[in-house]
């Protein structure tokens, strides 16, 4: 089938509704501009994606002599061609539109203006799609599609003529080829004797009739904060602001845990003047990211106005547009799904962290679908150079950053798990899943976020939780049988930490378990309080007591050596490991009363590894991973001994209780509405 195009025509009798709005930034725009427009390119085609068995084969490096060795690096590094996105053919004039210069040519093939046509394949009923715009100038539209594999085809061109006079263009394009991936998007091209080509207004259309929800939808959006308000306030002017996501917000659930309140803002009072009824401000006390995102949840199945509840992390900076865009996909996905949106670097704002994460069972940790990896840039790799990236990429859960949930779901599997912070967004995606209601991890749809290379749990109190969530994870999912695995995993865990001399991080493992074995009941009665013991617990550990300034510390005595400079093979790795680690077992050495430390390692080479590549280390300075403050951890060998067997018979102890102890936390219904009724009973008292 061929795609129809015309100037202010469309298919006779078909209504059509705006799903995907071509939208350019406002603000930060030399930050983010290459995720929405950059300069157009010849596409080069790799042997691989021609022919995809050529990955099959192994690479002989071994067999390469110097010339060839330089001669691959130069091609990888290259590709044939320039790398990275450039903006010399464009200008954003608003929102909505977009100049291109005379002679030049801009393509739309990037992370939030292509059409993500593979993904409304695979889960909407939607057969074909319309583009449409306003235009003026002289030159061309050209359209284009792509399949999963990456390769590109012409999808039609639409002449654009009349320098002054805004015209009215559509084209039709069929779903085909598109069932394991591939997107659809246009160039512009500008003639070289014009004054430019004018886009406005362009958006990608799908048949109403292939909408599922038959009625108008609305969404409520949970936010929870804790001592972020500026952040906060933010969050809500951009929402505030965008005039097309109001017309479907019923309202916004902003829950405030923190003592720095988002009310006593300067600009609050205008905020929720201009909100009016679409803000809803709740205070109530701290009960982590699980208790705030709930308290959201809860209130939206409470009111019954909603169709979705949208979770959204306070200090995320939202793409307004990219909310819209999620609706717009539940409302037209066959069965009720969870929309979830990508994490883009706060700090990095054209790099993704993860489009979609898979969950490995037998470790009980989350990995990225289809072993793409962590952390994409499109700065560097623009989405029209990332082949791997066309293909559609299934998830099995999606981070709360940002997180779109039908209320079917809600009221069908409930809220989240009490359990403050951490897991809360994995077993709920794994919970849904179960139940029949997917998540799909939709391009276009994101917020820039913190990224993590900033945070380190072992280093905070944070491990507690991750610990303990992580267990209570593994017992709601899996009643049947233990993991094998898991007992290597906890003892290898606590052995990392104490090579690196974090007996607090351990200590809190410990507590995580014996708290599992004392049941459900105590889960709850001590959500409210545990951290505040948990943070108590770890502040009498040495490595928990950071100073400002190294000043405050003797100084070391020789320069550290970087393990990341002189690397080994992961086999010597793992046999000095386990020499080490044994060493510690066996050993009395006890450097609690130091009076120099041996070396000061920075929080990036903060790994075991860089323990080992500095011999025998007996203190060491460390810095924290936020580069605020440094630490005097300091060997103790003999509270490694007593840690390593704790941690084995707590960890024997669950694997022998299991079937009883996964009966018990699956009986009590932890996320039930019942149980977080009763959890936030004392806040709605006040």
């Amino acid at each position: 089938m061929e795609p129809h195009i015309g100037i202010g025509d469309a298919m006779s009798g078909v209504e059509w509704e705006s799903v995907v709005r071509v939208v350019y930034p406002t603000q930060d725009i030399d930050q983010v501009w290459p995720l929405y427009a950059l300069d157009w390119t010849q596409p080069m085609l790799s042997e691989a994606l021609l022919d995809p068995r050529v990955d099959m084969q192994q690479l002989d490096l071994g067999g390469l002599n110097q010339s060839s060795f330089q001669r691959l690096v130069r091609r990888g590094l290259t590709g044939g061609k320039a790398s990275g996105a450039t903006n010399a053919s464009f200008t954003f004039v608003d929102r909505e539109c977009i100049q291109v210069n005379a002679g030049a040519r801009t393509s739309l093939c990037t992370y939030f203006n292509a059409f993500p046509a593979g993904y409304w394949r695979r889960w909407t009923n939607v057969d074909i799609v319309r583009f449409a715009a306003e235009v003026r100038g002289e030159g061309r539209i050209l359209l284009y599609r792509s399949n999963g594999r990456g390769l590109f085809f012409p999808a039609g061109v639409i002449a654009v003529s009349g320098a002054d006079e805004w015209q009215s263009v559509s084209a039709e394009i069929p779903m085909t080829d598109l069932m394991d991936g591939g997107f659809f998007w246009f160039d512009v091209e500008a003639a070289r004797n014009g004054s430019g080509v004018e886009v406005r207004a362009a958006e990608w259309q799908a048949p109403v009739a292939r909408r599922t929800t038959k009625t108008k939808t609305t969404l409520s959006i949970a936010i929870a904060t804790f001592n972020r308000a500026p952040y906060c306030l933010n969050q809500l002017k951009a929402i505030s602001k965008a005039a097309a996501l109001r017309e479907r917000l019923d309202t916004i659930y902003c829950t405030d845990q923190g003592a720095d309140h988002v009310c006593d803002q300067p600009d609050f009072n205008a905020v929720a003047e201009e909100l009016g009824s679409q803000l809803t401000y709740l205070q109530q006390r701290n009960l982590g990211g699980s208790g705030g995102f709930s308290r959201g949840m809860y209130e939206t199945v409470e009111a019954g106005t909603s169709s979705y509840c949208l979770l959204l992390d306070d200090d995320a900076i939202s793409e307004p547009e990219a909310i819209l865009r999620a609706v717009q996909f539940a409302d037209y996905a066959f069965k009720p799904v969870l929309v979830g949106g990508g994490m883009l670097h706060l700090d990095n704002r054209t790099m993704l962290y993860t489009q979609g994460e898979r969950f490995d069972w037998q470790r009980m940790w989350m990995k990225p679908s289809l072993e793409l990896g962590y952390n994409h840039d499109f700065a560097a790799e623009p989405l029209r150079d990332a082949s791997e990236r066309h293909q559609r990429i299934d998830e099995d859960f999606n981070g709360w950053w940002m997180c779109l949930i039908p209320v079917k779901a809600l009221k069908t599997i409930g809220l989240s798990l009490p359990v403050f912070i951490k897991f809360d967004d994995i077993e709920y995606g794994m919970r849904a899943k179960k139940a029949g209601f997917p998540t799909v991890g939709l391009p276009g749809v994101a917020v820039w976020h913190q990224a993590w290379h900033s945070k380190d749990p072992s280093r905070t109190w944070e491990e507690y939780f991750f610990v303990r969530n992580r267990w209570i994870a593994a017992l709601l999912m899996q009643p049947n049988r233990p993991f094998k695995r898991m007992m290597f995993e906890s003892m290898y865990g606590d052995a990392v930490l104490g090579m690196r001399f974090i007996y607090s991080a351990m200590r809190l493992r410990h507590e995580a378990l014996r708290d599992i074995l004392r049941g459900p009941q105590y889960i709850v009665d001590s959500f409210p309080t545990r951290l505040g013991e948990i943070r108590e617990l770890r502040a009498s550990f040495p490595d928990a007591q950071g100073k400002s300034s190294f000043e405050d510390f003797p100084e070391a005595e020789r320069e550290y050596v970087s393990a990341r400079r002189h690397p080994r093979s992961k086999k010597f790795q793992a046999k000095n490991a386990m020499k080490a680690a044994a060493s510690s077992f066996f050993s009395r050495e006890d450097a609690s009363g130091a009076e120099r430390p041996d070396v000061a390692i920075p929080a990036q080479d903060s790994y075991w590894w860089t323990w080992l590549a500095n011999g025998h280390v007996r203190s060491a300075l460390v810095t924290s991973p936020d580069g605020n403050s440094v630490s005097w951890l300091k060997r103790n060998d003999p509270l490694f001994r007593r840690s390593m067997l704790e941690c084995y018979r707590l960890v024997k102890r669950i694997l022998r209780d299991w079937k009883r102890l996964s009966a018990e936390y699956r009986a009590y219904d932890l996320p039930s509405l019942e149980t977080w009724d009763k959890i936030f009973a004392v806040d709605k008292k006040h």
